[in-house]
């Protein structure tokens, strides 16, 4: 393998004059610029990234750890987080955690020991990282896209769950529907809470009752949406709409209403909560709470480039709005 050391040689200059060219971080003139491009495709060099990364102390690369879903609205998080890293020169490394605990620590553990030069979480609200792993390497921060609480340093994106739950809601009560029913996600996720939250107080501004029954824990995937439909569904007064959590769980409500006979939103209203891709292109169109996914992942990634710049400002919580999209399973009591 060629070394930079082959390539002065050929070429005829010093490797300073190499390294130069490569990190183009110098003035060389277009001549001998040319005789070191003509000889790194020559001996088809490869310049060493961990060398650089060990001269530089950065490596251009992000990790992010998550646990994977089939719920839509992380890869679209992803996307937005790969995307930004590219437009800014950085690589991504992604570590599915699966939920657990330990395995979650050893991709951390992992991440740091191949010098990031900084991490993503969006694995913690059931699990923290590891405080010790964290301490042993304070110089690669940290960005939490999670509820948990956490007493590090980290930076913190959260969305106003409560806020968005309380517009899914209002909205619906505006279209004239009084028997509105809630879908929630699993109680043990922070904006799961603050959402069915979102919905309690927004039934309550308006004077009109929670019947029994009308909240139905989901898990914020497909199966769940479905399940707790048709729960809602063999209820004696059933509901003239439904304000599902998370978008994954309203594709399985579309999914029960279809096998019951029933018509949205003639039957039944379905107002949604992250607008994934997919609910434009459903049948009908979902009328859904948008989570800014894109620009949530170029604020964290953003929010880290700025922690490596100055890693003594103060840790901030970044927190985004979100906006109600209109679109037709909500229809006009």
């Amino acid at each position: 393998m060629a070394t930079m050391k082959d390539v002065a040689r050929l070429a005829g200059v010093s490797t300073s004059t190499v390294s130069h060219v490569i990190n183009n971080n110098r003035f060389v003139s277009e001549a001998v610029r040319e005789k070191i491009e003509n000889a790194i495709r020559e001996l088809n060099y490869a310049p060493s990234a961990l060398a650089r990364s060990l001269k530089i102390n950065q490596t251009r690369t992000i990790g992010m750890l998550l646990t994977a879903s089939s719920n839509p609205f992380y890869a679209e998080v992803v996307r937005g987080v790969e995307n930004s890293c590219y437009e800014r020169g950085y690589s991504l490394i992604l570590c599915n955690t699966e939920g657990d605990e330990d395995r979650m620590n050893r991709s951390l553990e992992t991440l740091m020991q191949k010098r990031v030069d900084g991490v993503l979480l969006m694995c913690t609200e059931s699990h923290l990282p590891s405080a010790e792993i964290i301490n042993r390497y304070p110089g690669i921060p940290s960005v939490m896209m999670d509820w948990a609480p956490f007493e590090g340093k980290s930076d913190i994106i959260q969305d106003n769950s409560l806020l968005g739950g309380e517009l899914a809601t209002a909205f619906l009560i505006s279209r004239g529907y009084t028997r509105i029913a809630c879908i929630a996600g699993p109680q043990d996720k922070t904006p799961a809470r603050l959402r069915l939250e979102g919905y309690k107080k927004a039934m309550s501004a308006a004077g009109l009752p929670i019947l029994p029954g009308y909240i139905v824990d989901g898990d914020f995937e497909f199966q769940g949406g479905y399940h707790a439909m048709n729960q809602l569904l063999a209820m004696h007064n059933a509901p003239q709409a439904v304000f599902t959590s998370n978008d994954a769980m309203a594709v399985g409500v579309y999914h029960a209403l279809y096998q019951a006979g029933l018509s949205i939103p003639q039957d039944m209203a379905v107002m949604g909560y992250d607008d994934i891709e997919l609910a434009r292109y459903m049948t009908p169109p979902l009328t859904t709470i948008h989570q800014p996914k894109d620009e949530l992942g170029e604020l964290a990634i953003d929010t880290l480039i700025h922690r490596l710049n100055d890693p003594g400002v103060a840790q901030q919580t970044l927190v985004l709005t979100p906006e109600l999209v209109e679109r037709h399973s909500v229809g006009i009591r």
